[in-house]
């Protein structure tokens, strides 16, 4: 189990974030961004799991600004809560905060310096904006949603970039996946895979959609990817 620590911002705020710390230490850094639910109790999970990997990982509050601790279940009622805030939310003001969580996380003792950034649904596109706006030194996109409105912010591309996507998405759909394909996929930087029989969440362990042997594939090579970038 991890800890709510702290973050400053660079306008002098503070928001929390969800830290979980590996058995050993100095080890590299990692950024767990949420869905559009916020860094709820499956989120903070996710982060456990990749402590337990060797990972320092960071979960922070998306949120804070427009409602600080809203950490939301998978309900119609927090599903309605989610997309309330999710409208209020302003992308660069939080693509900043991103900045910020991501320097506290980089000054840590027990970070060797090493950044990776990954995200899910609306996490997932700021994992993709973060790779091309901020110092990191790897991101992973899990079916992030409007990146298709940010490809022209791909020639500042500054590490590699891992995306995995689902099959049958209505949130991210083919023609969607197809754009951001033919804008990325022949970057030699970009990894970008679709997963069969799947749908939206399909990470998202213990609620549907959630696909055991798409995430096992899924998470492996985010795995890789990591450890082969932030070593």
């Amino acid at each position: 189990m991890g800890e709510e620590i702290r973050i400053i911002a660079a306008d002098g705020g503070t928001f929390a974030g969800y830290l979980a710390l590996p058995a050993r230490t100095p080890a590299p850094g990692l950024i767990v961004l949420p869905e559009i639910f916020n860094t709820n109790a499956h989120i903070r999970s996710v982060a456990d799991g990749y402590a337990a990997d060797g990972f320092v990982a960071l979960a922070p509050d998306v949120f804070w600004r427009q409602e600080a601790g809203s950490y939301l279940p998978y309900t119609d009622e927090g599903r309605a809560k989610a997309y309330s805030l999710r409208a209020r939310l302003d992308t660069d003001q939080f693509t900043r905060d991103l900045g910020d969580a991501i320097a506290a996380l980089r000054a840590r003792p027990d970070c060797t310096g090493k950044i990776g950034v990954m995200g899910f649904c609306l996490g997932g596109m700021f994992a993709y904006l973060a790779s091309t706006w901020l110092p990191i030194d790897a991101a992973v996109s899990y079916y992030g949603v409007q990146i298709d409105q940010h490809l022209g912010e791909a020639d500042r591309l500054e590490c590699p970039l891992l995306m995995h996507f689902a099959e049958n998405d209505p949130h991210v759909p083919a023609q969607t996946v197809s754009a951001i394909q033919a804008r990325l996929g022949g970057l030699g930087s970009v990894s970008i895979h679709i997963y069969p029989g799947t749908e939206h969440g399909f990470n998202r362990q213990g609620y549907p959609p959630y696909n055991d042997a798409a995430a096992a594939q899924a998470r492996q090579r985010t795995i890789a990817h990591f450890r082969r970038l932030l070593s």
